[in-house]
């Protein structure tokens, strides 16, 4: 996120200033632009918000450096006086980039947040003390500018949203948003919980899919080395003296011809593919594809999918104070979900005929077509008791057992299929090089000794 000051002059010569954030420059110019045009201002100045490096020192003390955000040169100065500083020195900072802090690191401000909010410590207090035990630089930076935002009245909503590339879309809102409500700890608790299971998925899916593919791919490169390059120096011994080979041998040996002739093919297969298929996945209508048919996979598809209505299930329960007001929680839950098709679906179908045409939560749902059957039984059973948010709570949970020891069980079956494809690719090598090693070519000179012998009987 960016976010841009500008000032303006309305048409009766009044001089006004603002402020707003966007994802990009180019798109918080655009914003300002059709600010200025919309209510017929004539810009005069607009200001990106950048970090500035200062070196200061108050009194006989030692110079101090550090780092600040600030629209321009003179705030950074500005403030450093007021606190009994001189500035000595104001630069811009050139590469102005932070690279976005460990989600595990979140996690930990969440729920020391969680914890001190439990034990009725002050927020303004929990911030500070975080400020200052903070090791990634990135986090600490954040916090202090939310700190400063937030004491001087600012919204705490669009506080933290403002910082979205930072905590991430779902935990800004929702802690934007705690601050707000009746129930912070609560949310903060939630928040926490649904970062860790979301960290845990990922650490199990990539055990259960990331690791053997590369152990695969490795192992494709090496069988490529082999036949490509260590194969064909032993194998093209044997074609030299005219030696006709076994079977195994003379189709390996043409693969290894082809490796050899085709270098550029065979590159462009290993790289190009996987590339394309990263950077379709980048683009909005290949995320929907891929996490619609990531859906449908077996094993893991329904591993994925009862995952995605534990974390909705757990946001929705959160967040939910109502029937009057289940919209907005159903909303918020479905993109907490991180799954496009999923969040499209209920955004799209569930949500719309709720609105339009007064369709119960249960049968809203239905229509959607992303919940199991085991979900919609629950929904219906609490939406007929008026227990729908204890119902979804209790969803988050089943469905948490389930598929953390289904999870377990899935890894343990990759990875003895992944031994199992290992030791057979490792038993074809054994057998090519086996079968070469009971090649026996004739010595040379034994034609012609056993032809001059038979001269000599005649």
């Amino acid at each position: 996120m960016v976010e841009y000051k500008f000032t303006a002059q309305k048409m009766n010569g009044q001089t006004i200033s603002g402020t707003l954030t966007a994802e990009t420059s180019m798109e918080g110019k655009k914003k300002i632009q059709r600010l200025a045009e919309k209510n017929q201002l004539k810009l005069l100045s607009t200001e990106k918000k950048s970090t500035f490096l200062y070196r200061a020192q108050k009194g006989t003390d030692k110079p101090i450096k550090g780092e600040q955000k600030a629209f321009n040169k003179k705030e950074v100065e500005d403030a450093l006086v007021r606190l009994g500083y001189k500035p000595l020195a104001v630069n811009k900072k050139l590469l102005d980039f932070q690279a976005k802090p460990p989600v595990a690191d979140i996690v930990t401000f969440v729920k020391i947040s969680a914890e001190l909010l439990d034990q009725k410590l002050a927020y303004g207090e929990i911030l500070t003390l975080l400020i200052n035990d903070t090791q990634n630089l990135a986090l600490k930076n954040t916090l202090k500018e939310i700190n400063n935002e937030l004491k001087k009245g600012a919204d705490s909503q669009a506080t933290f949203l403002k910082y979205q590339d930072i905590f991430g879309k779902f935990t800004a809102y929702m802690l934007g948003l705690a601050s707000k409500s009746g129930n912070m700890t609560e949310i903060y608790l939630a928040t926490a919980k649904f970062l860790e299971r979301r960290q845990e998925f990922k650490k199990n899916m990539r055990s259960a899919l990331i690791t053997p593919l590369v152990t695969v791919f490795v192992l494709f490169l090496a069988v490529i080395f082999y036949v490509g390059y260590i194969f064909p120096e032993t194998a093209k011994l044997f074609v030299r003296f005219g030696v006709e080979l076994p079977p195994m041998t003379a189709f390996t040996l043409k693969i290894s011809d082809f490796l050899i002739e085709n270098p550029y093919l065979v590159a462009a297969f290993c790289i190009i593919p996987p590339i394309a298929l990263w950077q379709f996945t980048r683009t909005e209508k290949g995320k929907f594809l891929i996490d619609q048919y990531i859906l449908k996979l077996p094993i893991i598809g329904t591993l994925v999918h009862k995952t995605l209505i534990e974390v909705f299930c757990r946001v929705f329960y959160t967040l939910y104070s109502g029937s009057a007001e289940s919209i907005e929680p159903i909303r918020i839950a479905a993109e907490a979900s991180g799954n496009a098709y999923f969040e499209e679906r209920i955004k799209n179908v569930a949500i719309p005929l709720m609105i339009k045409k007064g369709v119960g939560v249960t049968d809203a749902f239905e229509a959607s077509g992303v919940f199991t059957e085991t979900a919609l039984s629950r929904f219906h059973s609490g939406e007929e008791t008026g227990t729908i948010k204890n119902t979804a709570l209790q969803l988050a949970n089943y469905y948490e057992t389930e598929t953390v020891y289904k999870l377990k069980n899935l890894i343990e079956i990759i990875q003895v299929f992944i031994a199992m494809f290992i030791m057979v690719v490792m038993i074809l090598l054994t057998l090519v090089s086996a079968e070469t090693a009971t090649v026996r070519p004739k010595t040379p000179g034994t034609a012609s000794v056993s032809v001059n012998i038979d001269e000599n009987k005649v």
